[in-house]
């Protein structure tokens, strides 16, 4: 019997890659949607997927991608527009009839978010649940663990671990459990449907303990340094990040912070999907830090001298307004927005999606049959 297609978009991207190999594991065929062709998309290539060169905001992209593709995983990269590139997949899934997708989103969305990236996955999240043939799998990790990794020059070479996280807790989890959540979930779709997976880490840990096990992996001593969003800003865009990347990620560390990633967490579902316990943080950073482009493409941890210059070109760069960043591209910016563990709305939500995925009835019949509010 010949198994369905499965589309992955942003096949290139931190969890697409892992996802398109997992799946070609098991047996699949895979069309991996790229944006361009490039290393990354030919070591796809030669493990079996199938190559689509695409744009994903291009309705006719999209089309041609799901051309006999019975499921989906859809990831849309981190960049503005996130809801218009939603919705257009989501016509896109019910002009194909897919059978179900697993929607990659995250553990903090609500309708007052500052983060207008945030408020456009709980409009897209809700919106999904509306399609009425396409079946959903929600999954919706919060911070993640390659985000400790933004300083990782300083720490090989400085022992300095500078991230403005202050004393929050949070149980990351590695690019690869998220990846293979999802492709569980497509696997064997039927016992998911409708369901929101959060993956984690396998305990909650704080910037003082990655710093212990940047120690403990580099064989030096490493400290953990809080420091202002202002600050990490100019060395993000050192680093070369987006006002937007940047504007976005300065909400998610104030919740890291203010505890929004601590609560619920850490959770089995890793374990509920593919039978195996999450890796812990040290086996992710030894992985990572032998292998810094799993982290950005090209990022590499360099040399003394080149630690130095990314520190003087950080010192020299100036802090991006990123509130007069958004007002000029007309984000639509609440006045009284609040952080996900600020909002009662929010809170209510993330205990019925704990709640939901602990009911011992919560297994449905078949794929199609089945409707759960997001």
């Amino acid at each position: 019997m010949n198994k369905p297609r499965i589309l992955v978009t942003s096949a290139a991207g931190h969890t697409g890659s892992v996802v398109v190999t997992q799946l070609l594991e098991k047996g699949f065929p895979v069309r991996a949607f790229v944006r361009r062709h490039d290393a990354r998309s030919e070591r796809l290539r030669k493990a079996g997927a199938e190559i689509f060169v695409g744009d994903l905001n291009d309705m006719r992209d999209l089309r041609k991608a799901l051309v006999d593709v019975q499921r989906a995983y859809y990831c849309l990269p981190f960049a503005p527009n996130l809801l218009h590139g939603s919705m257009l997949f989501a016509q896109a899934a019910e002009e194909a009839r897919l059978e179900v997708v697993a929607l990659l989103t995250a553990w903090n969305p609500h309708p007052t978010h500052p983060s207008i990236h945030q408020r456009e996955h709980w409009l897209a999240n809700n919106i999904y649940q509306w399609m009425p043939t396409v079946d959903v799998v929600y999954i919706n990790p919060g911070m993640f663990a390659f985000t400790y990794f933004f300083g990782l020059p300083a720490v090989a070479h400085f022992g300095r671990l500078m991230l403005p996280f202050g004393e929050g807790l949070n149980a990351p989890p590695s690019n690869e459990d998220i990846a293979f959540v999802a492709a569980g979930v497509l696997e064997h779709p039927t016992a998911h449907i409708g369901k929101n997976y959060r993956p984690t880490g396998p305990k909650l840990i704080s910037g003082h303990e990655v710093a212990d096990v940047f120690g403990r992996v580099l064989d030096r001593k490493v400290i953990y340094q809080d420091v202002p969003i202002w600050m990490f800003a100019k060395a993000a865009k050192a680093l070369g990040l987006s006002n937007f990347e940047i504007a976005q990620f300065r909400h998610y560390a104030e919740e890291l912070r203010g505890g929004t990633y601590a609560i619920g967490a850490p959770t089995d579902h890793v374990e509920q999907v593919t039978g195996h316990p999450p890796e812990d943080f040290e086996t992710t950073a030894r992985r990572y830090i032998q292998y810094p482009e799993l982290v950005f493409p090209g990022f590499k941890i360099g040399n003394k001298v080149g630690a130095l210059w990314l520190m003087t070109k950080t010192m020299l760069t100036k802090v991006p307004d990123l509130d007069k960043w958004e007002s000029e591209r007309g984000y639509p910016l609440l006045i009284d927005s609040v952080l996900a563990h600020d909002s009662e709305e929010w809170m209510v939500t993330a205990k019925q999606k704990r709640l939901a995925l602990l009911e011992p009835n919560h297994a449905v019949r078949t794929v199609n049959e089945h409707r759960v509010a997001v």
